[in-house]
């Protein structure tokens, strides 16, 4: 299987490091729900089709991607940076002297 690197190019799978399912949602970190904690953990849908995966560049350029392949074929059809996606920026990643 190759993965095609949105910086390297196409890549063997062996480069790569499968970092987990991409369509779960974690809880808040301070959350103390223990049925909210055990289903992030635990829970899996096992789904036909189309599946978003977060996969890790390991033997190359490190970058964490977001992969949707199908689960029947193995044929993937989009790769991008999971950096591209919108996500929420940490406080350690503010601008000095920018208060939340």
């Amino acid at each position: 299987m190759l993965i095609n690197c949105p910086y390297c190019g196409p890549r063997d799978v062996s480069e790569f490091t499968y970092q987990g399912d991409d369509n779960r949602v974690r809880p808040d970190q301070a959350s103390t729900d223990q049925a909210a904690w055990n289903a992030y953990t635990y829970d899996r849908v096992n789904t036909m089709g189309d599946h978003k995966e977060l996969w890790l560049h390991s033997g190359g350029c490190r970058a964490h991607l977001r992969v949707t392949r199908s689960t029947l074929t193995h044929a993937i059809s989009s790769v991008a940076f999971v950096r591209d996606h919108g996500e929420k920026k940490s406080a350690a990643r503010r601008k000095p002297g920018v208060r939340a």
